[in-house]
């Protein structure tokens, strides 16, 4: 796969964790225990992602108990998007409104998590576990941002995303960029960097201007290099929430010079990133021993996040026709809501009109990055 795309600029090193192999065996258990995992095919499915893989290489430095509580998160935000991307409940908001608005309750702390003998949804039982490993290493103000941050990455995926499918809006390139960082869940992932690494950055940090461009930067590099290699998977789910396809959308290019453009400005993004980081250090000596492991944290996730989209089965385009057929993995017990359609009658939203319809406004690669 990795020959039939332009070169990514990306002058990190590459590392990984230590501690993979237990936390592989660890997801084995938890997503066996929490119900996220299931039938044969969703198992088999889940196996050959390699989550394990994918957390040691973007968080290389963490102890195994870190590790593994990290590699929980991303196997919940991985099978979460997937019912809300892959399926028909993108399309459909009001069909999985209630059980987001648990999921707020349970961290925002207004209601417990499931209660007992009750059939919850997978996601639920499974974000009730992390919520209580998580919550006791971390400040108030953590919480909060994290929180925000996490039912951000909800909100966005079940209204905005889903709403465009289902009245046939393609964003804009602008639009895109501001929303993706919510969509990816980037800012989530990037929140615990602060566990891993045992920091607690605090407000003035997140406030500065430099710090703000090196965080918005690292996570633009995360979700384009995302977007450049699920392009494939995402054109045979006819999903439009892809960078490239939204450049080849509204610019008129063809494969290639869109995947050519997106890289350029993964390059300039990365570019942009190592001179925030620069004027931080310089500028911030005494801040020191927080701002390098967070940095180092950004620089992990940039270089591990390719390397991982290299080689996992998931991205290659010779496995891409498994996603004709979501139904095969997607799993109803996830969010307790099912992936299928609904039948006629039932209150769904209908499919995507045709033709569909532009965001208003033009927009440019590149310009107008809003705050993280």
């Amino acid at each position: 796969m990795e020959s039939e795309l332009p070169d990514i600029y990306c002058p990190f090193p590459r590392r990984s964790n230590p501690h993979v192999e237990h936390t592989r065996e660890h997801l084995d258990t938890w997503t066996r225990h929490t119900g996220l995992v299931h039938r044969p095919s969703a198992r088999r499915r889940f196996e050959q992602a390699d989550f394990g893989a994918f957390v040691g290489m973007v968080y290389p430095t963490a102890d195994g108990e870190h590790l593994d509580l990290v590699a929980d998160w991303f196997v919940w935000l991985f099978l979460v998007d997937d019912q809300l991307d892959d399926g028909h409940l993108g399309r459909s908001p009001e069909r999985v409104r209630d059980v987001v608005e648990r999921m707020r309750d349970v961290v925002e702390g207004g209601a417990p998590g499931p209660l007992p003998g009750e059939e919850a949804p997978a996601a639920l039982v499974a974000l009730a576990d992390l919520w209580e490993r998580t919550v006791p290493q971390a400040s108030p103000h953590w919480r909060a941002r994290f929180t925000w941050h996490l039912m951000t990455y909800l909100t966005t995926a079940t209204t905005w995303e889903a709403g465009n499918r289902a009245d046939g809006v393609v964003p804009s390139e602008e639009t895109y960029i501001a929303r993706r960082r919510h969509t990816g869940a980037i800012h989530v992932c990037m929140d615990l960097i602060e566990i891993v690494a045992g920091v607690g950055a605090p407000e003035s940090v997140h406030n500065d201007a430099r710090f703000i461009t090196a965080l918005e930067a690292s996570c633009n590099v995360v979700c384009w290099a995302n977007d450049v290699y699920s392009y494939e998977k995402e054109q045979v789910l006819g999903e439009i929430h892809n960078l490239v396809h939204l450049v080849r959308h509204h610019r008129g290019y063809g494969k290639q010079q869109a995947l050519e453009h997106v890289c350029a400005e993964i390059a300039a993004e990365t570019t942009r990133f190592l001179t925030a980081e620069g004027e931080l250090l310089r500028l911030y000596p005494e801040l020191a021993g927080l701002l390098v492991p967070y940095l180092d944290g950004m620089r992990s996730w940039m270089r591990g996040n390719l390397d991982w989209s290299r080689q996992t089965p998931r991205y290659n385009p010779a496995d891409v026709s498994q996603y004709a057929e979501p139904d095969a993995y997607l799993e109803e017990s996830v969010l307790g809501v099912s992936a299928s359609p609904p039948r006629p009658g039932s209150g769904g939203i209908p499919p995507v009109p045709d033709p569909v319809r532009r965001d208003s406004g033009e927009a440019r690669l590149g310009a107008g990055h809003g705050p993280g």
